[in-house]
Protein backbone atom coordinates (compact mmCIF):
# COMPACT_ATOMS: atom_id res chain seq x y z
CA UNK A 1 0.00 0.00 0.00
CA UNK A 2 2.92 2.31 1.08
CA UNK A 3 4.75 1.65 -2.25
CA UNK A 4 1.46 2.24 -4.54
CA UNK A 5 0.78 5.77 -2.51
CA UNK A 6 4.50 6.99 -3.13
CA UNK A 7 4.08 5.93 -6.70
CA UNK A 8 1.51 7.77 -7.01
CA UNK A 9 3.07 10.51 -5.80
CA UNK A 10 5.74 10.21 -7.61
CA UNK A 11 3.36 9.96 -10.90
CA UNK A 12 1.87 13.45 -9.71
CA UNK A 13 5.09 15.08 -9.05
CA UNK A 14 6.10 14.21 -13.15
CA UNK A 15 2.89 15.92 -13.96
CA UNK A 16 2.56 19.49 -15.80
CA UNK A 17 0.50 21.89 -14.47
CA UNK A 18 -2.30 20.96 -16.96
CA UNK A 19 -1.72 17.59 -15.86
CA UNK A 20 -1.97 18.38 -12.67
CA UNK A 21 -5.38 20.04 -12.81
CA UNK A 22 -6.67 17.13 -14.45
CA UNK A 23 -5.46 14.81 -11.33
CA UNK A 24 -7.05 17.08 -8.89
CA UNK A 25 -10.51 17.24 -11.33
CA UNK A 26 -11.10 13.76 -11.58
CA UNK A 27 -10.05 13.21 -7.88
CA UNK A 28 -13.07 15.90 -7.22
CA UNK A 29 -15.37 13.75 -9.10
CA UNK A 30 -14.49 10.81 -7.59
CA UNK A 31 -14.55 11.75 -4.60
CA UNK A 32 -17.59 14.54 -4.38
CA UNK A 33 -20.60 12.50 -3.47
CA UNK A 34 -18.46 11.36 -0.47
CA UNK A 35 -17.39 14.96 0.27
CA UNK A 36 -20.96 15.99 0.19
CA UNK A 37 -22.20 13.22 2.36
CA UNK A 38 -19.57 13.45 5.22
CA UNK A 39 -20.56 17.32 5.14
CA UNK A 40 -23.93 16.06 5.72
CA UNK A 41 -22.71 13.65 8.81
CA UNK A 42 -20.48 15.78 10.96
CA UNK A 43 -23.48 18.70 10.71
CA UNK A 44 -25.55 16.54 12.19
CA UNK A 45 -22.82 14.75 14.50
CA UNK A 46 -22.10 18.53 15.77
CA UNK A 47 -26.06 19.51 16.54
CA UNK A 48 -26.69 15.99 18.05
CA UNK A 49 -23.64 14.33 19.85
CA UNK A 50 -25.25 11.26 20.30
CA UNK A 51 -25.75 10.37 16.79
CA UNK A 52 -22.39 9.06 17.06
CA UNK A 53 -23.36 6.88 19.93
CA UNK A 54 -22.61 3.49 20.21
CA UNK A 55 -26.25 2.60 20.11
CA UNK A 56 -26.53 4.87 17.06
CA UNK A 57 -24.01 2.99 15.40
CA UNK A 58 -25.06 -0.59 16.17
CA UNK A 59 -28.61 0.17 14.70
CA UNK A 60 -26.93 1.49 11.48
CA UNK A 61 -25.45 -1.93 11.20
CA UNK A 62 -28.17 -3.61 11.62
CA UNK A 63 -29.96 -1.62 9.20
CA UNK A 64 -27.39 -2.31 6.68
CA UNK A 65 -27.59 -5.62 7.04
CA UNK A 66 -31.28 -5.58 6.58
CA UNK A 67 -30.78 -3.99 3.21
CA UNK A 68 -27.55 -4.52 2.28
CA UNK A 69 -28.40 -8.28 0.58
CA UNK A 70 -30.72 -6.70 -1.91
CA UNK A 71 -28.05 -4.04 -2.50
CA UNK A 72 -25.54 -6.83 -3.35
CA UNK A 73 -27.89 -8.30 -6.14
CA UNK A 74 -28.50 -5.34 -7.55
CA UNK A 75 -25.29 -4.01 -8.01
CA UNK A 76 -24.35 -7.67 -9.80
CA UNK A 77 -27.13 -6.38 -12.33
CA UNK A 78 -25.79 -2.51 -12.66
CA UNK A 79 -22.62 -4.10 -13.07
CA UNK A 80 -24.20 -5.61 -16.53
CA UNK A 81 -25.47 -1.88 -17.23
CA UNK A 82 -28.66 -2.30 -16.48
CA UNK A 83 -31.41 -1.98 -13.39
CA UNK A 84 -34.22 -4.21 -11.91
CA UNK A 85 -37.03 -2.14 -10.61
CA UNK A 86 -38.49 -5.28 -9.70
CA UNK A 87 -36.55 -6.29 -6.60
CA UNK A 88 -38.84 -4.67 -4.62
CA UNK A 89 -42.15 -6.22 -5.47
CA UNK A 90 -40.24 -9.67 -5.60
CA UNK A 91 -39.00 -9.40 -2.15
CA UNK A 92 -42.12 -8.47 -0.96
CA UNK A 93 -44.08 -11.34 -2.39
CA UNK A 94 -41.63 -13.78 -1.09
CA UNK A 95 -41.92 -11.94 2.47
CA UNK A 96 -45.73 -12.58 2.20
CA UNK A 97 -44.84 -16.51 1.14
CA UNK A 98 -42.56 -17.05 3.84
CA UNK A 99 -44.74 -15.11 6.47
CA UNK A 100 -47.46 -17.00 5.61
CA UNK A 101 -45.72 -20.52 5.91
CA UNK A 102 -44.35 -19.56 9.09
CA UNK A 103 -47.23 -18.30 11.24
CA UNK A 104 -47.59 -20.04 14.22
CA UNK A 105 -49.73 -23.00 15.18
CA UNK A 106 -51.72 -21.16 18.18
CA UNK A 107 -52.05 -18.43 16.10
CA UNK A 108 -56.04 -17.49 15.58
CA UNK A 109 -55.79 -15.72 12.65
CA UNK A 110 -53.74 -18.01 10.50
CA UNK A 111 -53.79 -17.47 6.91
CA UNK A 112 -53.82 -21.62 6.39
CA UNK A 113 -55.61 -22.47 9.20
CA UNK A 114 -54.52 -26.35 10.29
CA UNK A 115 -51.41 -26.25 8.65
CA UNK A 116 -48.01 -26.24 10.89
CA UNK A 117 -45.30 -23.61 10.55
CA UNK A 118 -42.37 -25.50 7.62
CA UNK A 119 -39.08 -25.90 8.84
CA UNK A 120 -37.40 -22.38 8.02
CA UNK A 121 -34.83 -23.75 6.37
CA UNK A 122 -37.76 -25.39 4.06
CA UNK A 123 -39.35 -21.61 3.73
CA UNK A 124 -35.62 -20.41 2.47
CA UNK A 125 -35.01 -23.00 -0.24
CA UNK A 126 -38.47 -21.90 -1.40
CA UNK A 127 -37.74 -18.36 -1.45
CA UNK A 128 -34.44 -19.04 -3.62
CA UNK A 129 -36.50 -21.20 -5.91
CA UNK A 130 -38.72 -18.20 -6.56
CA UNK A 131 -35.88 -15.67 -6.80
CA UNK A 132 -34.64 -17.74 -9.06
CA UNK A 133 -37.37 -18.18 -11.37
CA UNK A 134 -38.12 -14.65 -11.38
CA UNK A 135 -34.71 -13.51 -11.76
CA UNK A 136 -34.66 -16.13 -14.73
CA UNK A 137 -37.41 -14.62 -16.27
CA UNK A 138 -35.47 -11.01 -16.00
CA UNK A 139 -32.59 -12.14 -17.51
CA UNK A 140 -34.14 -14.40 -20.60
CA UNK A 141 -36.22 -11.26 -21.59
CA UNK A 142 -33.95 -9.15 -21.47
CA UNK A 143 -31.11 -11.07 -23.09
CA UNK A 144 -33.02 -13.47 -25.60
CA UNK A 145 -35.47 -10.40 -27.17
CA UNK A 146 -32.83 -7.63 -26.63
CA UNK A 147 -35.57 -5.25 -24.47
CA UNK A 148 -33.75 -3.25 -22.07
CA UNK A 149 -34.01 -4.30 -18.19
CA UNK A 150 -35.84 -1.28 -17.42
CA UNK A 151 -38.85 -2.09 -19.30
CA UNK A 152 -38.25 -5.75 -18.36
CA UNK A 153 -38.15 -5.30 -14.61
CA UNK A 154 -41.00 -2.57 -14.59
CA UNK A 155 -43.45 -4.93 -16.34
CA UNK A 156 -42.12 -7.81 -13.96
CA UNK A 157 -42.54 -5.55 -10.93
CA UNK A 158 -46.03 -4.72 -11.84
CA UNK A 159 -46.73 -8.64 -12.25
CA UNK A 160 -45.57 -9.66 -9.13
CA UNK A 161 -47.16 -6.62 -7.27
CA UNK A 162 -50.44 -7.99 -8.79
CA UNK A 163 -49.84 -11.87 -7.86
CA UNK A 164 -48.87 -10.62 -4.06
CA UNK A 165 -52.37 -8.73 -4.12
CA UNK A 166 -54.32 -12.33 -5.42
CA UNK A 167 -51.59 -14.22 -2.95
CA UNK A 168 -52.68 -12.08 0.20
CA UNK A 169 -56.12 -12.94 -0.34
CA UNK A 170 -55.74 -16.56 0.00
CA UNK A 171 -57.12 -18.79 2.90
CA UNK A 172 -58.83 -17.00 5.43
CA UNK A 173 -56.83 -13.86 5.35
CA UNK A 174 -58.81 -11.61 2.82
CA UNK A 175 -56.44 -9.16 2.23
CA UNK A 176 -55.13 -8.33 6.58
CA UNK A 177 -51.50 -8.29 7.64
CA UNK A 178 -50.02 -11.52 7.76
CA UNK A 179 -48.66 -11.67 11.33
CA UNK A 180 -48.68 -13.95 14.49
CA UNK A 181 -45.10 -15.81 12.67
CA UNK A 182 -43.28 -18.55 14.78
CA UNK A 183 -41.08 -18.41 17.53
CA UNK A 184 -38.18 -20.68 15.89
CA UNK A 185 -38.53 -18.89 12.71
CA UNK A 186 -38.37 -15.43 14.27
CA UNK A 187 -35.82 -16.40 16.84
CA UNK A 188 -33.37 -17.85 14.06
CA UNK A 189 -33.37 -14.09 12.11
CA UNK A 190 -33.97 -12.19 14.75
CA UNK A 191 -32.32 -13.47 17.62
CA UNK A 192 -28.99 -12.21 19.26
CA UNK A 193 -25.82 -13.57 18.72
CA UNK A 194 -24.72 -11.88 21.95
CA UNK A 195 -26.08 -8.66 23.79
CA UNK A 196 -24.49 -6.65 26.35
CA UNK A 197 -27.14 -3.86 28.06
CA UNK A 198 -28.71 -1.62 25.05
CA UNK A 199 -26.29 -3.22 22.44
CA UNK A 200 -27.34 -6.22 20.77
CA UNK A 201 -26.39 -7.84 17.52
CA UNK A 202 -28.91 -10.12 16.07
CA UNK A 203 -28.23 -13.51 13.78
CA UNK A 204 -29.28 -11.44 10.41
CA UNK A 205 -25.90 -9.06 10.90
CA UNK A 206 -23.74 -12.25 10.38
CA UNK A 207 -26.21 -13.51 7.58
CA UNK A 208 -25.07 -10.72 5.41
CA UNK A 209 -21.90 -10.80 6.53
CA UNK A 210 -21.84 -14.55 5.06
CA UNK A 211 -23.35 -13.41 2.12
CA UNK A 212 -21.35 -10.56 1.45
CA UNK A 213 -18.29 -12.96 1.56
CA UNK A 214 -19.67 -15.15 -1.03
CA UNK A 215 -20.57 -12.86 -3.49
CA UNK A 216 -17.24 -11.58 -2.85
CA UNK A 217 -15.80 -15.00 -4.10
CA UNK A 218 -18.41 -15.06 -7.42
CA UNK A 219 -17.11 -11.78 -8.50
CA UNK A 220 -13.95 -11.88 -7.50
CA UNK A 221 -12.62 -15.59 -7.88
CA UNK A 222 -14.66 -17.27 -10.47
CA UNK A 223 -15.08 -16.89 -14.15
CA UNK A 224 -18.85 -15.89 -13.65
CA UNK A 225 -17.36 -12.62 -11.92
CA UNK A 226 -14.93 -11.95 -14.80
CA UNK A 227 -17.39 -12.65 -17.75
CA UNK A 228 -19.80 -10.60 -15.64
CA UNK A 229 -17.51 -7.26 -15.45
CA UNK A 230 -16.64 -8.12 -19.21
CA UNK A 231 -20.24 -8.18 -20.68
CA UNK A 232 -21.00 -5.18 -18.59
CA UNK A 233 -18.10 -3.19 -20.09
CA UNK A 234 -18.68 -4.05 -23.76
CA UNK A 235 -20.74 -6.99 -24.33
CA UNK A 236 -20.15 -7.30 -28.27
CA UNK A 237 -16.38 -7.53 -27.05
CA UNK A 238 -17.15 -10.02 -24.45
CA UNK A 239 -19.13 -12.23 -26.91
CA UNK A 240 -16.37 -12.33 -29.94
CA UNK A 241 -13.66 -13.13 -27.12
CA UNK A 242 -16.05 -16.09 -25.76
CA UNK A 243 -17.74 -15.55 -23.25
CA UNK A 244 -21.43 -16.31 -22.95
CA UNK A 245 -23.68 -12.92 -23.15
CA UNK A 246 -27.07 -14.97 -22.68
CA UNK A 247 -25.95 -17.72 -19.81
CA UNK A 248 -23.87 -14.67 -17.97
CA UNK A 249 -26.40 -12.12 -17.83
CA UNK A 250 -29.09 -14.96 -16.79
CA UNK A 251 -27.02 -16.43 -14.12
CA UNK A 252 -26.06 -12.62 -12.79
CA UNK A 253 -30.22 -12.38 -12.89
CA UNK A 254 -30.82 -15.63 -11.33
CA UNK A 255 -27.64 -14.89 -8.57
CA UNK A 256 -29.58 -11.73 -7.98
CA UNK A 257 -33.51 -12.93 -7.98
CA UNK A 258 -31.82 -15.39 -5.18
CA UNK A 259 -30.19 -12.99 -3.15
CA UNK A 260 -33.76 -11.00 -3.07
CA UNK A 261 -35.49 -14.44 -1.67
CA UNK A 262 -32.80 -14.39 1.11
CA UNK A 263 -33.22 -10.76 1.81
CA UNK A 264 -37.21 -11.52 2.17
CA UNK A 265 -36.77 -14.17 4.59
CA UNK A 266 -34.95 -11.83 6.60
CA UNK A 267 -37.20 -9.13 6.25
CA UNK A 268 -40.82 -11.08 6.67
CA UNK A 269 -39.11 -11.94 10.10
CA UNK A 270 -37.45 -8.87 11.33
CA UNK A 271 -40.89 -6.50 10.45
CA UNK A 272 -43.29 -8.94 11.76
CA UNK A 273 -46.22 -8.03 9.76
CA UNK A 274 -46.40 -8.22 5.72
CA UNK A 275 -49.06 -6.79 3.34
CA UNK A 276 -48.97 -6.21 -0.33
CA UNK A 277 -47.16 -3.30 0.11
CA UNK A 278 -43.97 -4.82 1.98
CA UNK A 279 -41.00 -4.04 -0.11
CA UNK A 280 -42.34 -1.16 -1.77
CA UNK A 281 -39.53 1.22 -3.17
CA UNK A 282 -36.54 -1.13 -1.78
CA UNK A 283 -35.20 -1.31 -5.12
CA UNK A 284 -34.76 2.63 -5.12
CA UNK A 285 -32.28 2.16 -1.56
CA UNK A 286 -30.49 -0.73 -3.59
CA UNK A 287 -29.82 1.45 -6.61
CA UNK A 288 -28.84 4.44 -4.44
CA UNK A 289 -26.39 2.29 -2.41
CA UNK A 290 -24.93 0.93 -5.89
CA UNK A 291 -24.72 4.58 -7.25
CA UNK A 292 -23.10 5.89 -3.97
CA UNK A 293 -21.19 3.14 -3.23
CA UNK A 294 -19.50 3.33 -7.26
CA UNK A 295 -20.93 1.00 -9.36
CA UNK A 296 -21.55 2.45 -12.73
CA UNK A 297 -24.78 2.29 -14.49
CA UNK A 298 -22.02 2.31 -17.45
CA UNK A 299 -21.19 -1.26 -16.58
CA UNK A 300 -18.54 -3.31 -15.82
CA UNK A 301 -17.80 -1.29 -12.82
CA UNK A 302 -18.40 -1.93 -9.03
CA UNK A 303 -17.23 -3.84 -5.98
CA UNK A 304 -18.69 -5.00 -2.78
CA UNK A 305 -16.66 -2.92 -0.85
CA UNK A 306 -18.02 0.02 -2.46
CA UNK A 307 -21.98 -1.07 -2.42
CA UNK A 308 -21.34 -2.06 1.52
CA UNK A 309 -20.15 1.75 1.66
CA UNK A 310 -23.13 2.97 0.03
CA UNK A 311 -25.36 1.07 1.73
CA UNK A 312 -24.04 2.22 5.20
CA UNK A 313 -23.96 6.47 4.24
CA UNK A 314 -27.50 5.42 2.82
CA UNK A 315 -28.84 4.36 6.27
CA UNK A 316 -26.72 7.26 7.72
CA UNK A 317 -28.56 9.91 5.85
CA UNK A 318 -32.30 8.13 6.54
CA UNK A 319 -31.13 8.69 10.30
CA UNK A 320 -29.80 11.67 9.80
CA UNK A 321 -33.21 13.13 8.48
CA UNK A 322 -35.04 11.37 11.12
CA UNK A 323 -32.23 13.09 13.58
CA UNK A 324 -33.23 16.55 12.13
CA UNK A 325 -37.23 16.18 12.04
CA UNK A 326 -37.31 15.97 8.94
CA UNK A 327 -41.01 14.72 7.53
CA UNK A 328 -41.66 11.84 6.33
CA UNK A 329 -42.55 12.60 3.38
CA UNK A 330 -39.75 14.58 2.68
CA UNK A 331 -36.74 11.68 3.15
CA UNK A 332 -37.18 10.63 0.09
CA UNK A 333 -34.36 12.89 -1.02
CA UNK A 334 -32.41 9.36 -2.65
CA UNK A 335 -34.02 10.31 -5.46
CA UNK A 336 -32.04 13.13 -5.34
CA UNK A 337 -29.42 11.42 -4.33
CA UNK A 338 -29.34 8.80 -7.17
CA UNK A 339 -29.97 11.72 -9.37
CA UNK A 340 -26.94 13.09 -8.25
CA UNK A 341 -24.76 10.11 -8.02
CA UNK A 342 -25.19 9.41 -11.58
CA UNK A 343 -24.27 12.57 -13.17
CA UNK A 344 -21.20 12.72 -11.01
CA UNK A 345 -20.82 8.84 -12.30
CA UNK A 346 -21.49 9.98 -15.87
CA UNK A 347 -18.59 13.17 -15.34
CA UNK A 348 -16.30 10.35 -14.26
CA UNK A 349 -17.50 8.18 -17.44
CA UNK A 350 -16.22 11.25 -19.68
CA UNK A 351 -13.08 11.91 -18.16
CA UNK A 352 -11.62 8.66 -18.76
CA UNK A 353 -12.84 8.60 -22.22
Amino acid sequence: MLQKLNHSIAEYRSYNLRDKMKWWKRLLIGWAIYLLILVFIVYIAIRFPSFVSISSLMDILKRTSAYGIMALGMGGIIVLAGTDLSAGRMLGLMACVAASLEQSITFTAKMFPGLDPLHPLLVLLLLLAIGAVCGFINGFCTTKFKIHPFIVTLATQLILYGLTLIYVQFGTNGGKNITGLDERYSTLVKGNIFSIGDISIPYYVLYFIIIAIIVWIIWNKTSLGKNMYAVGANPEAAEVSGVSVFGTTIAVFMIAGMLYGIAAFIEAARIGSNTATTGANYELDAIAACVIGGVSFTGGVGTIRGIITGVVLLQLISIGLQWLGVSASLTYVKGLIILIAVIIDKQKYLTRK
